[in-house]
């Protein structure tokens, strides 16, 4: 009993020091030169510092607004709402472009987190995120050095989009994997094109003389249903005239019918667009008045 008792008194402390969203202070609101809310002090002063003037170059280069969050619990929240919460209650990023990004950092659900503006989605997309995280953050996480993978995720983050990564090393990569799956599809195709080439020439071999002779002489329809066709095909041997006869299964490219996919098309659409909606409960702010697409990425370390 006394064992459970610390255990629940352990797990009440925690929730109690839990933040919110309300609760996060937003430092941009004192100081427009400061974009890191670090209120439990995970990261050192001087790497908030460091943050903060990358962030203010690169705001003064794009007019793209970052806003950082280092916290050392959320409690049973997920990180991608309570990201997306912030984003929306700031409302990161300038009106007109919404080109903001929110990075929150949770340290006892061990998790990073980016949240993007609807502008910053071509520039930032959810793969290069998601790369940023896993090379450029993690490794430091993963050791709880929350200054050097904050520092050096940031440094990609603002290199990536102020246009100065001369060797981008996540875009090589990616092009490398494209390239991969290019001629890993390209193989793919010639195979199956080989094994159909083959059995092609089987299906022309002619059971009594064995030579590749036979050809299609006469059908007979036996169903149509969704585009499908079944049919009886009469093979004749061009060298002894033997005759076999074979049920067939082929798409009739013509057919249009039965898949419904104008009102699902609408609905995933209306769904898509409804995703990054929400002003949050909070106006304004010194941040620009942006909105979130949802996209971004998060990663566990």
């Amino acid at each position: 009993m006394l064992f459970l008792l610390l255990c629940l008194s352990f797990q009440a402390k925690a929730q109690n020091n839990a933040y919110t969203v309300e609760s996060v202070p937003n430092v941009h609101l004192e100081n427009k030169m400061r974009y890191v809310s670090n209120p439990g002090g995970l990261i050192s002063q001087e790497a908030c510092a460091a943050i903060d003037s990358m962030l203010w170059k690169l705001e003064q280069k794009t007019s793209i607004e970052v806003a950082v969050i280092a916290l050392p619990s959320i409690g049973n929240e997920n990180s991608f709402d309570f990201a997306l919460g912030i984003f929306n209650a700031w409302k990161v990023g300038k009106k007109s472009k919404d080109n903001g990004l929110v990075i929150l950092l949770v340290e006892d659900q061990r998790t990073i987190r980016f949240i993007t503006g609807y502008g910053l989605e071509g520039d930032l997309p959810d793969a290069i995120c998601k790369r940023i995280q896993v090379k450029k953050m993690n490794p430091f996480f993963r050791n709880n050095n929350w200054d050097g993978g904050m520092v050096s995720g940031i440094q990609a983050v603002c290199a990536r989009l102020d246009g100065s990564m001369t060797n981008d090393e996540l875009n090589n990569e990616e092009g490398g994997n494209i390239m991969f799956l290019f001629f890993a599809a390209g193989g793919f195709i010639i195979l199956l094109a080989f094994i159909g080439g083959i059995a092609s020439w089987r299906a022309t071999r002619c059971p009594k003389c064995k030579q590749h002779k036979l050809m299609r002489t006469d059908s007979k329809l036996l169903s149509y249903r969704h585009g499908v066709k079944r049919e009886e095909v009469v093979y004749t041997c061009q060298n002894c005239g033997h005759k076999i006869i074979r049920e067939t299964e082929s798409s009739d490219d013509n057919y249009r019918g039965g898949r419904g996919g104008l009102g699902g098309g609408i609905f995933l659409g209306g769904l898509g667009g409804g995703l990054g909606s929400g002003g949050g409960g909070f106006s304004g702010g010194s941040f620009g008045g942006g909105m979130s697409g949802g996209g971004g990425a998060g990663s566990d370390f």
